[in-house]
């Protein structure tokens, strides 16, 4: 019922942001692959992108296709494709599947396991990674050997530490498989939640249902409810630059915190049936 979303602009100090063109774009993703990885704020990404580009195009030169944890946009008469693939940890996990996945349920991760998810990367022009929401929980457990051999062998691990461990994982990949003068690589940091109302004036225990007015309180903050995850990025992305690959990082937790309006809240998939409460 809140379409007041379509109204509000971004004017940034210093310099007047263009309006999105979507023919531009077109044409730098021209015989390019760009592929997105990560969890459902990564496939959000992906569809915005997708429906940012889709009315600039002929309904014949398009095509939508799913192939597991891969989802394929094409362009035909641009030779492009806008993909997302579903790893919520970038390494294999037991929430690997696309649709049968619970964040709810014990995650077990394989920290040094990704070329089973990164075999779909190789040959991308642009790479957009993100994999933080996941990650919020105090403790997860790491997976010795495979899911499918009958002794395997668990740890329970410190949430913070088996992060670093996956992007070291991750880090290593990049090194050995990505071509430096084709592939550009960005990752994209933590979108904010907005579950403390209290950090913009409501009451304890509140949160950004209902909301529809952004934050405009300039320099606005607000808790951050995981600390650590973006240094822990930042390290990666510092060592990967010494040694000669640059990824880029793309913040938007800034100005994702003014926005307490723009979450998808009751209007998505309900997975589980809702309680009369809820």
């Amino acid at each position: 019922m809140d379409s007041k979303y379509q109204h509000w602009r971004w004017q940034p100090h210093g310099c007047d942001l263009p309006r999105f063109n979507a023919k531009a774009m077109l044409e730098r993703l021209r015989n390019k692959r760009l592929v997105f990885v990560g969890d459902s704020i990564t496939r959000n990404q992906w569809a915005s992108m997708i429906c940012l580009l889709d009315s600039s195009i002929s309904p014949v030169l398009k095509s939508v296709t799913a192939n597991k944890s891969i989802t394929t946009f094409k362009i035909k008469d641009y030779n492009a494709s806008i993909e997302h693939y579903w790893a919520p940890y970038l390494v294999e996990s037991n929430s690997d599947h696309p649709m049968n996945h619970r964040f709810s349920q014990e995650q077990v991760l394989r920290v040094h396991a990704i070329e089973k998810h990164a075999r779909h990367w190789t040959n991308a022009d642009i790479l957009v990674f993100n994999s933080h929401r996941w990650w919020r929980r105090p403790k997860v457990k790491v997976l010795w050997g495979s899911f499918e051999s009958p002794d395997r062998n668990y740890q329970e691990m410190e949430t913070l530490g088996t992060f670093g461990m996956v992007l070291r994982t991750w880090s290593d990949w990049l090194q050995i498989h990505v071509n430096r003068s084709k592939t550009k690589i960005y990752f994209v940091t933590s979108s904010p939640q907005h579950e403390r109302g209290e950090d913009w004036g409501k009451s304890k225990g509140e949160n950004c249902y209902n909301e529809t007015d952004p934050i405009l309180k300039e320099g606005y903050h607000g808790s951050n409810l995981y600390p650590g995850l973006r240094q822990t990025v930042e390290n990666a992305i510092n060592e990967l630059k010494r040694k000669g690959l640059t990824v880029q990082m793309i913040d938007i937790t800034q100005l994702s915190e003014y926005r307490k309006d723009a979450h998808t809240s009751i209007y998505r998939k309900m997975w589980e049936r809702m309680t009369k409460e809820q």
